[in-house]
Protein backbone atom coordinates (compact mmCIF):
# COMPACT_ATOMS: atom_id res chain seq x y z
CA UNK A 1 0.00 0.00 0.00
CA UNK A 2 1.43 3.59 -0.98
CA UNK A 3 -0.01 6.42 -1.09
CA UNK A 4 -3.58 7.34 -2.91
CA UNK A 5 -3.90 6.24 -6.24
CA UNK A 6 -6.80 7.80 -6.58
CA UNK A 7 -6.68 10.72 -9.65
CA UNK A 8 -8.27 13.14 -7.40
CA UNK A 9 -11.98 13.15 -8.90
CA UNK A 10 -15.36 12.26 -7.65
CA UNK A 11 -16.93 10.78 -10.31
CA UNK A 12 -19.77 8.67 -11.54
CA UNK A 13 -18.19 6.32 -14.06
CA UNK A 14 -18.67 3.88 -17.30
CA UNK A 15 -21.01 1.30 -16.79
CA UNK A 16 -20.00 -1.82 -14.74
CA UNK A 17 -19.73 -4.85 -16.86
CA UNK A 18 -21.03 -6.77 -14.21
CA UNK A 19 -25.38 -8.01 -15.26
CA UNK A 20 -25.38 -7.88 -11.71
CA UNK A 21 -25.28 -4.00 -11.56
CA UNK A 22 -26.08 -0.84 -13.78
CA UNK A 23 -24.38 2.45 -13.00
CA UNK A 24 -26.20 5.21 -13.72
CA UNK A 25 -25.07 8.24 -15.36
CA UNK A 26 -26.01 10.69 -17.73
CA UNK A 27 -26.72 14.48 -18.49
CA UNK A 28 -29.36 16.86 -17.24
CA UNK A 29 -32.83 15.76 -18.56
CA UNK A 30 -36.49 15.33 -17.86
CA UNK A 31 -38.88 12.84 -17.75
CA UNK A 32 -42.76 12.46 -18.05
CA UNK A 33 -44.64 11.57 -15.08
CA UNK A 34 -47.21 9.79 -17.23
CA UNK A 35 -45.30 5.95 -17.56
CA UNK A 36 -48.38 3.78 -19.33
CA UNK A 37 -48.50 0.80 -16.68
CA UNK A 38 -47.52 -1.69 -19.50
CA UNK A 39 -44.10 0.25 -20.02
CA UNK A 40 -43.35 0.27 -16.53
CA UNK A 41 -43.25 -3.77 -16.54
CA UNK A 42 -40.76 -3.67 -19.06
CA UNK A 43 -38.42 -1.60 -17.01
CA UNK A 44 -36.37 -3.15 -14.52
CA UNK A 45 -36.69 -3.33 -10.75
CA UNK A 46 -34.15 -0.54 -10.16
CA UNK A 47 -35.72 1.86 -13.14
CA UNK A 48 -38.59 1.68 -11.82
CA UNK A 49 -38.37 2.50 -8.25
CA UNK A 50 -35.72 5.40 -9.17
CA UNK A 51 -37.80 5.85 -12.55
CA UNK A 52 -40.98 6.97 -9.80
CA UNK A 53 -38.42 9.04 -8.42
CA UNK A 54 -37.31 10.69 -11.50
CA UNK A 55 -41.24 11.05 -12.44
CA UNK A 56 -42.05 12.92 -9.35
CA UNK A 57 -39.12 15.42 -9.90
CA UNK A 58 -39.22 15.95 -13.33
CA UNK A 59 -42.24 16.42 -16.27
CA UNK A 60 -42.34 17.22 -20.19
CA UNK A 61 -44.99 17.79 -22.37
CA UNK A 62 -44.60 15.04 -25.00
CA UNK A 63 -44.92 11.16 -24.46
CA UNK A 64 -41.57 9.16 -24.26
CA UNK A 65 -40.46 5.78 -26.62
CA UNK A 66 -39.02 2.67 -23.69
CA UNK A 67 -35.17 3.70 -24.56
CA UNK A 68 -36.00 7.53 -24.32
CA UNK A 69 -37.51 6.54 -20.75
CA UNK A 70 -34.87 4.25 -19.67
CA UNK A 71 -32.28 6.75 -21.13
CA UNK A 72 -33.53 10.09 -19.31
CA UNK A 73 -34.90 7.75 -15.43
CA UNK A 74 -30.36 6.94 -15.50
CA UNK A 75 -29.68 10.77 -16.89
CA UNK A 76 -31.63 12.43 -14.23
CA UNK A 77 -30.61 10.29 -11.02
CA UNK A 78 -26.77 10.40 -12.48
CA UNK A 79 -27.39 14.44 -12.40
CA UNK A 80 -28.80 14.29 -9.06
CA UNK A 81 -25.98 12.11 -7.84
CA UNK A 82 -23.43 14.27 -9.75
CA UNK A 83 -24.48 17.44 -8.28
CA UNK A 84 -24.21 16.10 -4.81
CA UNK A 85 -20.61 14.33 -5.29
CA UNK A 86 -19.03 16.95 -7.97
CA UNK A 87 -17.94 20.14 -5.24
CA UNK A 88 -15.07 17.62 -3.87
CA UNK A 89 -12.13 15.23 -4.96
CA UNK A 90 -10.84 14.34 -2.27
CA UNK A 91 -11.54 10.45 -3.21
CA UNK A 92 -12.76 9.45 -6.62
CA UNK A 93 -16.02 7.89 -5.85
CA UNK A 94 -18.74 6.07 -8.05
CA UNK A 95 -22.47 5.04 -7.14
CA UNK A 96 -23.83 1.67 -8.55
CA UNK A 97 -27.44 0.56 -8.82
CA UNK A 98 -27.24 -3.61 -7.83
CA UNK A 99 -30.35 -5.73 -9.23
CA UNK A 100 -32.76 -6.91 -7.06
CA UNK A 101 -31.47 -10.47 -6.10
CA UNK A 102 -34.58 -12.57 -4.94
CA UNK A 103 -36.75 -11.53 -2.75
CA UNK A 104 -34.30 -8.47 -1.92
CA UNK A 105 -35.14 -4.74 -3.69
CA UNK A 106 -32.57 -3.06 -5.86
CA UNK A 107 -29.77 -1.15 -4.03
CA UNK A 108 -27.56 1.74 -3.90
CA UNK A 109 -23.79 1.55 -3.21
CA UNK A 110 -21.56 4.09 -3.14
CA UNK A 111 -17.90 2.69 -4.11
CA UNK A 112 -14.54 3.74 -3.28
CA UNK A 113 -11.78 3.62 -6.10
CA UNK A 114 -9.33 4.76 -4.81
CA UNK A 115 -6.42 3.18 -2.66
CA UNK A 116 -3.88 3.72 -0.42
CA UNK A 117 -2.31 6.73 1.91
CA UNK A 118 -5.01 10.05 1.64
CA UNK A 119 -3.02 13.32 0.61
CA UNK A 120 -3.36 14.88 4.10
CA UNK A 121 -1.57 17.97 2.53
CA UNK A 122 -0.11 20.34 5.12
CA UNK A 123 -0.72 18.29 8.05
CA UNK A 124 1.99 16.19 6.88
CA UNK A 125 4.26 17.71 4.94
CA UNK A 126 3.76 21.67 6.20
CA UNK A 127 5.75 22.90 8.43
CA UNK A 128 2.72 24.79 10.60
CA UNK A 129 3.01 24.49 14.18
CA UNK A 130 2.81 20.77 15.46
CA UNK A 131 -0.49 21.93 17.46
CA UNK A 132 -1.64 23.23 14.46
CA UNK A 133 -1.57 20.22 12.17
CA UNK A 134 -2.30 17.73 15.87
CA UNK A 135 -5.82 19.83 15.75
CA UNK A 136 -6.20 19.12 12.61
CA UNK A 137 -5.05 15.33 12.07
CA UNK A 138 -7.19 14.27 15.41
CA UNK A 139 -10.29 15.85 14.04
CA UNK A 140 -10.31 13.91 10.44
CA UNK A 141 -9.82 10.95 12.66
CA UNK A 142 -12.43 11.24 14.56
CA UNK A 143 -15.00 11.88 11.24
CA UNK A 144 -13.97 10.25 8.39
CA UNK A 145 -14.92 7.03 9.31
CA UNK A 146 -18.46 7.97 10.01
CA UNK A 147 -18.64 8.07 6.24
CA UNK A 148 -15.53 6.29 5.02
CA UNK A 149 -14.11 3.58 6.58
CA UNK A 150 -10.36 4.60 6.48
CA UNK A 151 -7.40 2.45 8.44
CA UNK A 152 -5.95 4.71 11.33
CA UNK A 153 -3.86 4.46 13.68
CA UNK A 154 -5.81 2.30 16.22
CA UNK A 155 -7.08 0.47 13.69
CA UNK A 156 -3.57 -0.36 12.11
CA UNK A 157 -1.90 -1.50 15.48
CA UNK A 158 -5.37 -3.67 16.49
CA UNK A 159 -4.96 -5.69 12.58
CA UNK A 160 -0.69 -5.83 13.65
CA UNK A 161 -1.84 -7.11 17.41
CA UNK A 162 -4.33 -9.76 16.12
CA UNK A 163 -0.98 -10.92 13.21
CA UNK A 164 1.65 -10.83 15.35
CA UNK A 165 0.92 -10.65 19.33
CA UNK A 166 -2.13 -12.39 19.49
CA UNK A 167 -3.74 -9.18 20.88
CA UNK A 168 -1.11 -8.26 23.05
CA UNK A 169 -0.34 -4.59 24.01
CA UNK A 170 2.54 -4.14 25.28
CA UNK A 171 6.30 -5.45 24.34
CA UNK A 172 6.38 -7.94 26.99
CA UNK A 173 2.86 -9.52 25.24
CA UNK A 174 4.02 -9.31 21.88
CA UNK A 175 7.71 -11.11 22.82
CA UNK A 176 6.11 -13.72 24.65
CA UNK A 177 3.33 -14.05 22.03
CA UNK A 178 6.00 -14.32 19.24
CA UNK A 179 8.07 -16.90 21.17
CA UNK A 180 5.21 -18.85 22.68
CA UNK A 181 2.71 -19.31 19.76
CA UNK A 182 5.12 -18.21 16.88
CA UNK A 183 8.53 -19.93 17.64
CA UNK A 184 10.61 -17.49 17.48
CA UNK A 185 13.86 -17.35 19.27
CA UNK A 186 14.17 -14.08 21.74
CA UNK A 187 17.42 -13.20 19.86
CA UNK A 188 15.20 -12.95 16.34
CA UNK A 189 12.19 -10.59 17.89
CA UNK A 190 12.51 -7.44 15.24
CA UNK A 191 12.48 -4.68 18.13
CA UNK A 192 11.66 -2.08 15.24
CA UNK A 193 7.88 -3.89 15.36
CA UNK A 194 7.26 -4.10 19.01
CA UNK A 195 4.19 -1.81 20.27
CA UNK A 196 6.88 0.97 22.20
CA UNK A 197 8.98 1.08 18.55
CA UNK A 198 5.44 1.83 16.55
CA UNK A 199 4.53 4.34 19.05
CA UNK A 200 7.84 6.00 18.94
CA UNK A 201 7.69 6.22 15.08
CA UNK A 202 4.08 8.12 14.74
CA UNK A 203 5.09 11.83 13.67
CA UNK A 204 4.36 14.94 16.32
CA UNK A 205 1.03 15.81 14.56
CA UNK A 206 -0.22 12.10 15.47
CA UNK A 207 0.19 12.95 18.66
CA UNK A 208 -3.00 13.63 20.68
CA UNK A 209 -0.84 15.23 23.62
CA UNK A 210 -0.02 17.68 21.06
CA UNK A 211 -3.22 18.87 19.73
CA UNK A 212 -3.30 23.00 20.73
CA UNK A 213 -6.24 24.87 22.49
CA UNK A 214 -8.66 25.77 20.35
CA UNK A 215 -8.95 29.37 21.39
CA UNK A 216 -4.82 29.78 19.86
CA UNK A 217 -5.52 28.34 17.02
CA UNK A 218 -5.76 30.75 14.00
CA UNK A 219 -9.35 31.98 13.47
CA UNK A 220 -9.81 29.85 9.52
CA UNK A 221 -8.28 26.81 11.09
CA UNK A 222 -11.18 26.81 14.15
CA UNK A 223 -13.46 27.42 11.39
CA UNK A 224 -12.68 24.74 9.52
CA UNK A 225 -12.50 22.76 12.55
CA UNK A 226 -16.17 24.07 13.47
CA UNK A 227 -17.40 23.20 10.23
CA UNK A 228 -15.97 19.61 10.37
CA UNK A 229 -17.51 19.20 13.44
CA UNK A 230 -20.82 20.29 12.53
CA UNK A 231 -20.37 17.80 9.65
CA UNK A 232 -19.72 15.15 11.49
CA UNK A 233 -22.65 15.60 13.77
CA UNK A 234 -25.12 15.74 10.78
CA UNK A 235 -23.71 12.62 9.50
CA UNK A 236 -23.95 10.97 13.54
CA UNK A 237 -27.37 11.50 13.07
CA UNK A 238 -28.27 9.99 9.67
CA UNK A 239 -29.15 6.60 11.92
CA UNK A 240 -27.71 2.88 11.46
CA UNK A 241 -29.16 2.80 7.67
CA UNK A 242 -28.57 5.33 4.76
CA UNK A 243 -26.60 5.57 2.05
CA UNK A 244 -23.44 5.27 3.81
CA UNK A 245 -24.12 2.35 5.93
CA UNK A 246 -21.97 -1.18 5.48
CA UNK A 247 -23.26 -4.26 6.21
CA UNK A 248 -21.51 -7.34 5.41
CA UNK A 249 -24.36 -9.52 5.19
CA UNK A 250 -26.01 -6.77 2.74
CA UNK A 251 -22.86 -6.80 1.06
CA UNK A 252 -22.37 -10.37 0.16
CA UNK A 253 -25.95 -10.70 -0.69
CA UNK A 254 -25.64 -8.73 -3.83
CA UNK A 255 -22.35 -9.11 -4.27
CA UNK A 256 -21.22 -12.89 -3.18
CA UNK A 257 -18.37 -12.28 -5.06
CA UNK A 258 -17.06 -9.61 -2.56
CA UNK A 259 -16.27 -12.67 0.23
CA UNK A 260 -12.64 -13.30 -0.20
CA UNK A 261 -11.85 -10.14 -0.32
CA UNK A 262 -10.34 -8.50 2.58
CA UNK A 263 -12.55 -6.29 4.84
CA UNK A 264 -10.17 -3.66 5.31
CA UNK A 265 -11.10 -0.81 3.61
CA UNK A 266 -8.47 0.48 0.84
CA UNK A 267 -7.89 3.95 2.49
CA UNK A 268 -5.46 5.11 5.29
CA UNK A 269 -5.01 8.07 7.02
CA UNK A 270 -1.49 6.59 8.49
CA UNK A 271 1.73 8.17 6.89
CA UNK A 272 2.98 5.18 4.96
CA UNK A 273 6.48 6.78 5.11
CA UNK A 274 6.47 5.83 8.83
CA UNK A 275 4.90 2.53 8.38
CA UNK A 276 5.34 1.27 5.16
CA UNK A 277 6.01 -2.33 6.37
CA UNK A 278 3.15 -2.64 8.38
CA UNK A 279 0.64 -1.13 6.40
CA UNK A 280 1.57 -3.80 3.40
CA UNK A 281 1.67 -6.55 6.23
CA UNK A 282 -2.20 -5.98 6.70
CA UNK A 283 -3.04 -4.82 3.44
CA UNK A 284 -1.66 -8.17 1.76
CA UNK A 285 -4.63 -9.75 1.07
CA UNK A 286 -6.62 -6.56 0.00
CA UNK A 287 -3.61 -5.70 -2.59
CA UNK A 288 -4.02 -9.52 -4.00
CA UNK A 289 -7.86 -10.79 -3.50
CA UNK A 290 -9.80 -7.42 -3.27
CA UNK A 291 -10.50 -4.91 -0.48
CA UNK A 292 -13.83 -3.75 0.90
CA UNK A 293 -14.35 -1.04 -1.36
CA UNK A 294 -18.19 -0.62 -1.20
CA UNK A 295 -18.65 2.85 1.40
CA UNK A 296 -21.92 2.23 1.28
CA UNK A 297 -25.00 0.12 0.16
CA UNK A 298 -28.75 0.61 0.70
CA UNK A 299 -31.37 -0.96 0.01
CA UNK A 300 -34.24 1.38 -2.15
CA UNK A 301 -38.01 -0.22 -2.35
CA UNK A 302 -39.88 3.09 -3.35
CA UNK A 303 -39.86 6.30 -4.11
CA UNK A 304 -39.43 7.83 -0.41
CA UNK A 305 -36.31 5.51 0.60
CA UNK A 306 -34.53 7.00 -2.95
CA UNK A 307 -35.40 10.14 -1.42
CA UNK A 308 -33.65 9.62 2.09
CA UNK A 309 -30.54 7.86 0.45
CA UNK A 310 -29.91 11.09 -1.74
CA UNK A 311 -30.00 12.78 1.72
CA UNK A 312 -27.87 10.80 3.32
CA UNK A 313 -25.55 11.02 0.13
CA UNK A 314 -25.59 14.89 0.75
CA UNK A 315 -25.11 14.65 4.17
CA UNK A 316 -21.69 12.38 3.79
CA UNK A 317 -20.48 14.56 1.07
CA UNK A 318 -20.77 17.62 3.38
CA UNK A 319 -18.37 15.35 5.64
CA UNK A 320 -16.10 14.50 2.91
CA UNK A 321 -15.92 18.49 1.56
CA UNK A 322 -15.34 19.74 5.27
CA UNK A 323 -12.23 17.04 5.59
CA UNK A 324 -11.11 18.45 1.79
CA UNK A 325 -10.95 22.08 2.89
CA UNK A 326 -9.34 21.53 6.28
CA UNK A 327 -6.69 19.33 4.36
CA UNK A 328 -6.15 22.36 1.75
CA UNK A 329 -6.59 25.10 4.12
CA UNK A 330 -2.74 25.74 4.47
CA UNK A 331 -3.59 28.06 7.75
CA UNK A 332 -1.27 31.02 8.20
CA UNK A 333 -0.30 32.91 11.41
CA UNK A 334 -2.19 36.08 12.39
CA UNK A 335 -0.76 39.04 11.97
CA UNK A 336 0.16 41.45 14.66
CA UNK A 337 -2.24 44.40 15.32
CA UNK A 338 -0.51 47.54 13.73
Amino acid sequence: MARSTSPNRSSLLAASLSPRSADLAGRAVRLSPDIPASFDARLAAHHRIIGRWVAFHETVARPQSRPEARHDIEAVFARAVAGILGPFDLVDLRVVILDAQGDHPPAATIVCDSQGQLDLGWIEDGDQPTPWRAAAYQAIGDSLGHILPTIRYDDLIEEISMYYWEGGTTDEEARAAQIALHGMDPDDIDEDMLPSAMDGRRPSWMRPENIGIARLLPADLRKALLELRLARRAARRLGDEHAWTIDRETVLTYLPENEDHSWLPPLTIVPFEAFARELDDITRTGMEMGFQDIAGICPLTDTASVERWLEALRTGARLLLAVQSLIRLYPLEPRDPQ
